[in-house]
């Protein structure tokens, strides 16, 4: 079967246009410093800082951009430990009752009531691709994973969109796990058995 190319995302921050401009300057936009595997997504030059509740602060965090109507936060359950963040494992834009934050910018800060996630384990299909390797939206796979740290991921959400390409977005704790690295490949898992 297709192999299916890995992202590892780290740390980063989506912002709404009110927050950018209150972080940034009025009138302020995003600068594209990259674009990203998701068509019209990219990293921008702006970065922020972070400040946990305790007062711990992640320090250049940057922006994927474009702007959004929730500004969130996805952090590693690595950052969570050491930085004294609460972090619900949640899918992108599921963000009620999830972590608090301060975000500092170099015009401005943001208090965040709720915010902080980290982002589950997911594949982007086009609908084209969800139907080449029998997936729906919403589904829960597994991914066998090769190399020198070989296994099973489990609980990896499929996201099914027409503006998706194929594509698995892994945070750096994942990644670190099975030293997998941007632009290596796994293989899709619909249904294994475990021999006890």
């Amino acid at each position: 079967m297709k192999k299916i190319p890995v992202g590892i995302s780290g740390r980063h921050v989506h912002v709404t246009k009110e927050h950018l401009e209150v972080l940034f300057g009025k009138g302020h936009e995003l600068t594209v410093f990259k674009m990203l595997s998701q068509p019209g997504q990219y990293a921008a030059e702006e970065k922020v800082s972070v400040v946990s509740p305790d007062g711990k602060v992640l320090d250049g965090v940057r922006i994927l951009g474009p702007v959004r109507s929730g500004s969130q936060i996805e952090i590693s359950q690595s950052d969570a430990i050491r930085y004294k963040f609460n972090a619900p494992v949640r899918s992108s834009g599921d963000i009620k009752n999830s972590g608090a934050c301060k975000l500092v910018g170099p015009n401005g800060e943001v208090e965040l009531t709720e915010g902080v996630i980290i982002a589950d384990r997911h594949i982007h299909f086009s609908p084209e691709e969800a139907a080449e390797f029998g997936v729906s939206d919403k589904d829960v796979v597994s991914l066998k994973i090769g190399g020198i740290k070989p296994g099973m991921l489990d609980n990896v959400l499929c996201r099914v969109h027409p503006n998706f390409r194929l594509d698995c977005h892994l945070d750096t704790d994942d990644g670190a796990a099975f030293m997998l690295k941007n632009g290596d490949s796994v293989t899709l898992v619909k249904k294994y058995v475990i021999v006890e």
